[in-house]
This record gives C-alpha cells, sequence and structure tokens, in this order.
C-alpha cells in the first residue's frame, strides 16, 4: 500500500475518534479516569495512597494529594534506582530529563510505554491528521520532515533504565517508516554539542526536499539562518521550495512569526502549534487561524484545573472540566498513564471555549511579575511584544524581565533586557509602545501605572546581539529543553544579565 493510501486511511480513522471526544468530552474523560484507577492501584503509590477504595472523583481528591515533582521525587528516585511497579505497574524503562526545581538542577519525569504509544506518538500523528483535514491539498508527507531533535543523548541511569530529553527518546524509539522520512539521521539528532548539531544539521539537512519543520522557533532559526548561509540563499525557499508546513511548540511563537515569515516568503506556509511537554501532550492546534489549541482528552491523561486564587494553599481546590469558566486562568494538574498522580505541571491555561474545549497557554506558576499586584503573566508579555515591534517596525529575539523595586525616592518599574534582530529606530519609541500595549492587555498593570503611583514607565535596555545566546552557553543552558527565563518576579536573572553584558562590554574596549 503506498504511503500517502495508508497515511489517508489513518487519518479517516482517527478524525471520527477526535470527534468523539469533541461531542463527548466529559465521557471521555470519566473513561480515562476509570482506566487509570484499575491500571494504578496495583503500583506502590496506588496502595499507599488506597486507590484500589476509589471509585469516585471526590475520593481521589481525598486519597491523593497535588504534588509538583520534588514532592513525588522519592517515588521516583526509587525507579531510577531500578525498582519497578513503584508509579505504575508497567515497567518504566525512560525517564525524559526536563528542567530542574528549586532543589535540583534536573527533573527525570518517567516515561512509560503506554506513554509514548498513547499520547506522545499519538499527538505527533493527530497534528498531521487535523493539518490534513484543514489543507486538503497539502503535501506535507511528500518530502522529509526535519525536527530539531533533543539537546542531549540517551544515557544510561544503570542496566535497565535510559534518560534523555523527551524528544530524544522520542527519536530513539520510532518506528521505521517514520525513521524512514526523517531528517537527518538519529547520529546527528541526538548530539549533545548544539554548536555542532547546528552544523552538521545545515550540511546533512540543505540537499534534502524537507516539507515538514518541527521544533521550538528560536533553534529552528538558528538552523535556517545557517542553511540559507550555507547555500547562499536570501530566502529558505530556495533551499526547500516545498516546504510547507512549521510545526512547533515549547514557547510562544508571537515573538517570532515575523522572522519566520521574512525567511519563508511564501503565502501557502502553515504555522501549526502544540502544546506538549515531558509530562505529557496536551493540546494541538485544529485550525489553521487563531492561537487556541484542542485539549486532547483521549491520551492517558485526566484532567483538573486548579484556579490561582487557590494556588499556594496547603489544600488547594480543583474543578473538572465540565466546571472550568471560559477566561479564568488555571494551574495544570494531571494524573497519567505514566504514573503521575495529581501532578502539578507548573503550567497555567486559560480556556477559550467549552464547545469543543480549546485552551491558550497562558504562563508559568511560577514565571510571572506580580510585585505590585501587576500579575503580569508570559502571555501579556508576548503580546506587547508583539504589538510594540509592528508599531515600530522591530523583530524581536529574546527578552527578559522583572521588577524594580519601590525606594523612598521613586516607584517601581519593570526592567527588560530586549534582544533585536532589528532594532527600532529609536528604543524610547518602542519602550513607549510596549508600556501602552501592557496597559491595554493587562488591566491591573493599568492600574497600578496610573499616575505612576506604583509603576513607573519601564526600563529597556537593549542587549547586542547573541547576547541571550551566550548568557545561556554561558550557564550550560543551551539546548531545546532550556528556554530563557523571560519573566522573573526576582532580580537574579536580571541582575546576571546586566553583568554580563557590561563585561562584554569591558572586554570590547580593552
Amino acid at each position: 500500500m503506498p504511503f500517502n493510501t495508508f497515511f489517508s486511511w489513518v487519518i479517516k480513522k482517527r478524525l471520527h475518534q477526535i470527534e468523539l471526544f469533541r461531542k463527548y468530552p466529559m465521557e471521555v474523560q470519566m473513561e480515562w479516569f476509570e482506566r487509570l484507577i484499575a491500571e494504578g492501584r496495583d503500583s506502590d503509590f496506588g496502595k499507599d495512597h488506597g486507590l484500589g477504595s476509589v471509585s469516585r472523583i471526590q475520593d481521589f481528591k481525598k486519597a491523593v494529594p497535588i504534588r509538583n515533582y520534588d514532592a513525588l521525587r522519592p517515588y521516583i528516585d526509587r525507579l531510577r534506582d531500578g525498582e519497578q511497579g513503584v508509579l505504575w505497574p508497567s515497567r518504566v524503562k525512560w525517564f525524559a530529563k526536563s528542567s530542574g526545581t528549586t532543589s535540583d538542577i534536573s527533573k527525570y519525569i518517567p516515561v512509560t510505554r503506554e506513554a509514548l504509544e498513547d499520547c506522545h506518538y499519538k499527538g505527533g500523528k493527530d497534528l498531521l491528521a487535523m493539518y490534513c483535514q484543514n489543507v486538503p491539498d497539502g503535501k506535507p508527507y511528500s518530502g522529509k520532515s526535519l525536527v530539531m531533535g533533543g539537546s542531549s543523548n540517551i544515557h544510561s541511569i544503570n542496566d535497565e533504565a535510559f534518560t534523555g530529553d523527551l524528544s530524544a527518546i522520542i527519536i530513539e524509539n520510532l518506528p521505521i517508516w517514520v525513521e524512514l522520512r526523517r531528517t537527518p539521521n538519529k547520529e546527528i539528532a541526538l548530539l549533545d554539542n548544539w554548536e555542532e548539531k547546528i552544523e552538521k544539521m545545515a550540511l546533512a539537512t540543505m540537499n534534502e526536499d524537507v516539507s515538514i519543520l518541527c521544533g521550538v522557533p528560536s533553534w529552528s532559526l538558528v538552523l535556517l539562518k545557517r542553511i540559507m548561509e550555507l547555500k547562499g540563499a536570501s530566502s529558505i525557499l530556495e533551499v526547500w521550495p516545498n516546504l510547507e508546513l512549521f510545526m512547533h511548540g515549547g514557547v510562544s511563537f508571537k515573538p517570532y512569526k515575523s522572522q519566520f515569515e521574512k525567511l519563508i516568503p511564501k503565502t501557502g506556509m502553515n504555522y501549526v502549534e502544540s502544546y506538549n511537554a515531558s509530562e505529557g501532550f496536551f493540546g494541538i492546534q485544529d485550525t489553521l487561524h487563531g492561537d487556541d489549541l484542542l485539549l486532547m482528552l483521549d491520551y492517558g491523561i485526566f484532567y483538573e484545573f486548579m484556579p490561582m486564587s487557590e494556588f499556594g494553599k496547603e489544600d488547594p481546590e480543583t474543578v473538572l472540566l465540565e466546571e472550568v469558566e471560559i477566561g479564568q486562568n488555571y494551574a495544570l494538574v494531571i494524573s497519567t498513564n505514566a504514573g503521575l498522580w495529581r501532578y502539578l505541571i507548573g503550567d497555567t491555561v486559560r480556556f477559550t471555549s467549552k464547545a469543543p474545549y480549546r485552551i491558550q497557554v497562558s504562563g508559568r506558576t511560577r514565571h510571572y511579575i506580580n510585585a505590585f499586584g501587576e500579575e503580569l503573566i508570559i502571555e501579556n508579555a508576548d503580546e506587547a511584544i508583539k504589538r510594540a515591534s509592528v508599531a515600530t517596525g522591530a523583530r524581536v529575539n529574546d527578552y527578559s524581565a522583572c521588577p524594580v523595586y519601590m525606594t523612598d525616592a521613586q516607584t517601581g518599574a519593570h526592567e527588560w533586557m530586549i534582544e533585536f534582530d532589528k532594532a527600532p529606530q529609536k528604543l524610547e519609541h518602542f519602550t513607549k509602545h510596549l508600556d501602552t500595549a501592557l496597559k491595554e492587555v493587562n488591566s491591573d498593570y493599568s492600574a497600578k501605572r496610573s499616575f505612576d503611583l506604583n509603576l513607573r514607565e519601564p526600563i529597556v535596555h537593549q542587549a547586542p546581539c547573541g547576547t541571550f545566546y551566550e548568557w545561556m552557553k554561558s550557564r550550560g543552558k543551551i539546548g531545546g529543553q532550556n528556554k530563557v527565563p523571560r519573566l522573573s518576579n526576582e532580580r537574579i536573572y536580571m541582575d546576571d544579565l546586566l553583568s554580563f553584558v557590561n563585561d562584554k562590554k569591558e572586554t570590547v574596549t580593552e
């Protein structure tokens, strides 16, 4: 059977299943709740928490407290030491290495075979299925798929357990029919050193027929620019004329979109976002327009949603899918077929629709600025950066922001370090547009800016090109799983950035 015919058959079958959970969301979620409890009761965690006696969601909430990684870590450490049946009855061989917590440099998220098959791989197939439904004349699978893979190779923990970032684990376990249509080869895709990887990926792929690009926007841009440089091309379409789809996730696409449109000047180019993490695959952009994502309800995940007013309480309340309110921010709480039970992953989401259930990723429970009651989240910052860029003709590579606290002599402010791909003619004009946009997208910020009583105009520094890459590299934080800390309620990152930039200036002067 030709690949295109086979893929079309798979798509039709899966689209029918997606339509079912669109129509019957709570029934599908209840089915998964019951399946997770039935499977998980035989694990050590299930026995410790009496899952054998749980039949209702309310019983589940009473029996299992909400946990973050640090609270679940004793169970995960036992798994990493070689024990089995600790969080989930089936064998755990893989651990997805993710960015760390306050107590450790890295998190090690268990990845079961069920999670790989029923969640992570399913998400990739569903993204293509919905894309093909939206673009019936498209030919995304006519060429190769270029996947910006993991930032680390697979490493052994012991004789039977291995770790790497999630994309590396996925690439390591891909079925042969997918591997044949992917570029570059596994050896290059899983290189540790990102500078070496970019160079080898560029050389290995610049003569391929690439129709799909998949990865984190920032690193994908680095690769595209290097390929264009090597080929002497003015656009990536001179290299890959059949490129039609960029599947992205990990960070907001808003600050990067104008750069991609410059490098890929094609009317028929499509951009599709997914929301996936080491802990699971959660959402897919199921339309070509808009920026919300269909919440995927049949991936072996049972969802709860914690109103942000409950965040930080000793015994926080959560609501179920049918109880959510449009427009309210919720911290995401998941129970999964990888043995993560009532796990607080650290992301916040906001519902834009309940028929079907669509979400936007609104930020992080820890990445925000709320020094003056302004409750600035990443979504606000990304939108303000976008509006200021449009108004001034600028393009932003990266940014980071934090508070400047009040003194006896001055009110507070937000301090920004911004690296431009194309700088505005006057930085002060960009600053004013940024301030105006923040007022427009965040009423609390606007209120605190009234008459400069709490907050004065933002302080904006222009970082030299390459600053964020060099700064992250100096901290040992380059790679797909390491993201620039966009917002912080403390000054630790900004002070380090300012020091780093000043040291660079002094070195150049000398």
